[in-house]
């Protein structure tokens, strides 16, 4: 995978690095670390109880969080988590050499596929498929 590096230019003029981690909302977390663990062909970095998260690329982590836990965060502020199951909002798009054959993963890993491997017109060659829990998962190489 590639380094990926969020950076942008402060009022001072400083540069400031962040790091991006990206959280989906699990209804099993054990359940979705095998998934994850299974598709991306690499063990957490982190795995404890309430949080697991995986190294995607330098500054880039993809974690896996109980919706329970958000639960207790968000409070009553907003509306359960749990009413969006199902609905997408998001995607988590990965875009690596031999996408193919994550994609696959993820069906074997028992992810139900979108839309198979195929040219896209914004550059990419993408698949699309949904994770245990409702996820929109995409995996996809540049066109050569």
């Amino acid at each position: 995978m590639g380094i990926i590096e969020f950076q942008w230019r402060a009022r001072l003029g400083r540069i400031v690095v962040m790091t991006a981690h990206f959280i989906l909302y699990v209804a099993d977390q054990g359940t979705s670390t095998a998934f994850y663990r299974a598709v991306l062909g690499m063990e957490p970095r982190l795995d404890v109880p309430g949080m697991t998260e995986f190294e995607l690329a330098n500054d880039c982590v993809l974690g896996l969080m109980p919706i329970a836990g958000i639960r207790r965060l968000i409070g009553d502020v907003l509306p359960d988590p749990l009413l969006a199951h199902g609905i997408p909002k998001a995607e988590l798009y990965l875009v690596l050499p031999g996408a193919r054959e994550y994609h696959d993963r993820a069906i074997e890993a028992g992810a139900t596929e979108l839309s198979q491997m195929q040219p896209r017109d914004w550059g990419d060659i993408a698949a699309y498929s949904l994770d245990p829990d409702g996820h929109v998962l995409a995996f996809a190489t540049p066109i050569p």
